[in-house]
């Protein structure tokens, strides 16, 4: 792998750093060093209720890690890590981000307890994820498999909280049973997923349990065409790869369809990850050399050449005066980031509403055409979509506009400082949360038992007026007119209480549909906002180390070149061979970056959407 070569490379310059007293750009070094030195490559697997998630882990890393059972769903997100020992831990974000994570160590055979909805319906205990570390060869290179909870389907708020874990993940399987072609939310999911997430595939398992599989991939790879969405997929069977690898069994393995997954994950996924992590290393370590040499060369034009030195001392001023800009509040790129991030915060919020808003109205006129107590699963599903549907395409427009804005923010800052500026990274922290489903009120309808009593309660009323009234004409309290208007008095009670009860679950389904609007307006809401404030923080700091590094740069440079008028003849001979002994060995760490990433393809720009 080349992260030892990149780890080897970033040391190198962190000496260099050091040698030449340059600690503010050590602190960008040690930074990357840190990141290469956590490798971590994280899959996210999700699909819909029951397509067989965690018994495809189980089957990637042959071992029985994530509970399996015909009634076990999962519903606390469970990652997959390498380690030397085997160990479980649950672990419970607080809402404080700077606060460490509460981890609670547990067999692997409780967890089953923890993170299934049999154990912990609807995650009850509060945990945000279970940490699973496993000693596996295919886990080594960093590989983190994510089993996300598939309670209530891609065609909810569950699937739309998922949204919110697609940014930071290198890769991401949707899995899917051969048991039929893909369905709608489905398809709407990868193409988000797509837009967020530089690796998308679809795994279709249980093909041993299907023989018509062939004919499911032909549909579901035509779905895709006609989608537009260019992702792979790879037929599997865990079973068959779970009992190849007990018996040994290569042809069984090679049936298993496993072998063409796992060269994906390897090669294209991790393969991915290291190459990023090559050309972050290199330009971090390229950076620094390009200021090294600047200081050094600014040093050197003076000793060579000192009857230029008043017109390279205004060329250094002028740069130091921009510098200087650089840091303060008032410059460009912070006027950009600031009013953009407040303009994107309002356009993201009003966005979700006037989406939801629209769905509410059409759930409140399908409630209004209909009994809700006839009608609920179709209704719920058909709702469940809809929300679904406009979470996920608000928050693939906010990360889109957060793009957009770095990439602006970043032209700013380059119109006033001559540097090459690497890749921006954004990542998201922790696993997502996800929204409670709609909950159906308890507004029963009225029974037979119910029926009868308010029949004879009404019809009593009206036999006793109307038997009443007719003893004046000397007949009896029950009489023919008496039993008529009971019979339309218990009548009409029957149907009053009937439309009452109906109007009444109406309503009632209407407050629980705008409650459950409210409830996605929080939790999305929340997770774009911590999103933006996220990518406000990340490109605050970054072109602020960066102006830092840049006005220090040029500051030493200025002091170097007045140092420089105060040499001797024979001090400035030697000074020269020594500055350009100095700027080879600084040249020579930079060729060694080039070389870093001289054999990887073209990078290609991400495009980025304004709307």
């Amino acid at each position: 792998m080349a992260v030892p070569a990149a780890v080897e490379l970033v040391d190198l310059a962190l000496k260099a750093t050091k040698a030449y007293e340059r600690p503010d750009l050590s602190v960008r070094l040690e930074q990357t060093r840190r990141r290469l030195a956590d490798p971590s490559v994280r899959v996210l697997v999700v699909g819909e209720f029951k397509q067989g998630k965690s018994q495809l882990i189980n089957a990637l890393v042959n071992a029985p890690v994530c509970p399996v059972d015909d009634d076990v769903a999962t519903a606390v997100p469970t990652a997959v890590r390498y380690a030397e020992t085997t160990s479980v831990a649950l672990v419970r974000e607080g809402d404080d981000p700077d606060a460490p994570p509460q981890r609670t160590e547990i067999p692997l055979g409780k967890l089953a307890q923890y993170v299934s909805e049999a154990g912990n319906p609807g995650n009850r205990a509060g945990l945000s994820y279970a940490d699973i570390a496993i000693p596996r060869k295919l886990l080594a290179g960093g590989l983190v498999l994510v089993d996300t909870p598939g309670v209530g389907g891609l065609g909810s708020a569950h699937g739309a909280a998922t949204m919110s874990a697609l940014p930071s993940a290198d890769a991401v399987l949707l899995v899917s049973d051969a048991a039929q072609e893909y369905t709608r939310p489905e398809l709407e999911f990868l193409d988000a997923a797509m837009k967020l997430c530089p690796n998308v595939a679809c795994v279709l398992t249980k093909t041993d349990l299907y023989p018509h599989w062939r004919r499911i991939l032909d549909l579901d790879r035509g779905h895709l065409e006609r989608a537009g969405v260019r992702a792979p997929i790879f037929p599997v069977s865990s079973s068959l790869r779970l009992h190849a690898a007990q018996t040994k069994d290569d042809e069984l393995m090679a049936e298993s369809g496993f072998r063409d997954l796992i060269d994906y994950l390897v090669r294209q996924v991790v393969g991915a990850a290291d190459v990023l992590a090559r050309r972050s290393a290199s330009q971090d370590v390229l950076m620094v050399t390009d200021q090294l040499a600047a200081q050094m060369q600014s040093e050197l034009s003076v000793q060579e050449n000192p009857e230029r030195v008043e017109a390279l001392m205004a060329e250094l001023n002028k740069a130091k005066a921009r510098a200087e800009e650089l840091k303060r509040n008032t410059s460009r790129w912070q006027i950009t980031l600031n009013d953009g991030v407040a303009d994107l915060q309002s356009d993201i919020e009003y966005d979700l509403r006037d989406r939801l808003r629209a769905i509410g109205r059409e759930a409140e006129q399908l409630i209004d055409d209909a009994d809700p107590a006839d009608v609920w699963d179709q209704f719920a599903q058909w709702f469940h979509q809809q929300v679904a549907t406009a979470a996920s395409a608000n928050f693939v427009w906010a990360h889109e506009r957060a793009r957009w804005l770095a990439a602006r923010v970043a032209e700013h800052f380059a119109e006033s400082a001559d540097v090459v500026l690497p890749d921006l990274q954004f990542q998201d922290e922790g696993m997502a949360r996800k929204v409670d489903p709609l909950t159906q009120p308890e507004v029963e309808k009225l029974k037979l038992g119910g029926a009868i009593l308010t029949g004879m309660r009404g019809g009593y009323g009206g036999l006793l007026m109307i038997g009443l009234a007719t003893t004046i004409a000397g007949l009896g309290l029950l009489n023919p007119f008496s039993a008529a208007a009971g019979l339309l008095f218990g009548a009409k009670t029957v149907k009053d209480e009937k439309k009452r009860l109906l109007e009444r679950r109406r309503a009632e389904a209407k407050t629980a549909v705008r409650k459950h609007i409210d409830e996605v307006v929080f939790q999305v809401g929340k997770d774009s906002r911590d999103m933006l404030r996220r990518t406000q923080r990340q490109l605050r700091d970054h072109f602020n180390a960066l102006a830092e590094e840049l006005a220090t740069s040029i500051s030493a440079s200025v002091l170097a070149a007045q140092n420089a008028l105060k040499t001797t003849t024979g001090e400035r001979d030697k000074r020269i061979r020594d500055l350009k002994a100095e700027l080879e060995r600084v040249e020579a760490l930079a060729r060694r970056a080039r070389a870093l990433v001289a054999d990887l393809p073209a990078q290609q720009p991400t495009p980025v959407v304004a709307r």
